[in-house]
């Protein structure tokens, strides 16, 4: 229940004991709004039977919406990636055919660790960092994964990547492969990896003519926040300003005036300055403009 909610509040990611820090500058959860999307737009629920975790972690989600279901495990009020493994081992022993789970690369990693290839998932987006190629699009999307697998469909196995969270709060990208998940082969459906910008010379040059573009039309008394990547941070160092790569910073008037800012950070920006425009491009290899590698 804990998966994206260090986003709003600039901290990367919760993996570990983060997650507290989150809390404390006023995070909200967003695993269960996610949760809630996939179950309302099931279509087969009287075809499935699910087994839960207990309390926070989903029956307080499931119950009372008209689901089969029965909880399996117990929880203390702290929940950590040590339940999720334990309760996801149970659900093995129950024989399962799918499991679904909501969160970010660090929740994939913990379902890889419990069951392998063994059974086939449904990974619904909730994350702050969600480079793996096992997730869904969106819960809509992992709704139409579940009643496609309930009527039958092959599977694929798709990457989970281990994100090193602190590498990635310092603005370095530093990833390797961690394992493989079995998904519904349902491609339409399925985010693509995440890919790095290219770093050859057309890329390089394609960069320069945009940051020269968009400097050209940059006006005074404007303040502009800054999105992550290397293709917004070619136009800071066009005017020779620092840039948090995988961050969001604001300038005005050629002065950084905001430095990897949150969600609170923004909006104390938004209350000073009356014109405001945003600067984001595409993640690499994706097209997403908003809600994966830059969720924060």
């Amino acid at each position: 229940p804990i998966a994206g909610m260090g986003g709003s509040v600039g901290l990367k990611g919760t993996d570990g004991d983060i997650y507290k820090r989150a809390i404390k500058m006023g995070a909200q959860p967003i695993t269960p709004k996610r949760l809630n999307e996939l179950l309302f737009k099931l279509e087969n629920k009287e075809d499935i039977f699910f087994f839960v975790a207990p309390g926070k972690m989903g029956a307080d989600i499931i119950k009372n919406k008209g689901f089969k279901f029965s909880t399996i495990g117990e929880i203390g009020k702290d929940t950590s990636a040590e339940d999720t493994k334990r309760i996801a081992k149970m659900m093995l022993e129950e024989n399962i055919d799918l499991l679904i789970f909501c969160g970010g690369d660090g929740t994939a990693r913990d379902i890889f660790d419990a069951i392998g290839l063994r059974k086939t998932v449904v990974a619904i987006p909730s994350g702050v960092k969600m480079f793996s190629s096992v997730f869904a699009l969106n819960p809509r999307a992992a709704a139409e994964m579940v009643d496609t697998f309930v009527k039958g469909t092959d599977t694929q196995e798709k990457e989970v990547l281990d994100i090193n969270e602190d590498s990635f709060r310092k603005g370095i990208l530093d990833s390797r492969l961690y394992g493989y998940l079995k998904v519904p082969n349902v491609k339409r459906l399925l985010q693509s990896g995440k890919i790095g910008s290219k770093i050859n010379k057309t890329a390089a040059e394609n960069k320069v003519e945009i940051a020269d573009h968009v400097i050209e039309n940059m006006k005074d008394d404007i303040l502009y926040l800054m999105g992550p990547g290397t293709t917004v941070k070619a136009i800071t160092d066009a005017l020779n300003l620092p840039k948090t790569l995988l961050g969001i910073d604001a300038i005005y008037n050629n002065k950084r005036v905001g430095e990897d800012l949150n969600e609170e950070g923004i909006l104390r920006l938004l209350d000073k300055y009356n014109n405001v425009e945003i600067i984001v491009s595409p993640i690499g290899g994706q097209g997403f403009i908003f809600g994966r590698g830059n969720k924060q």
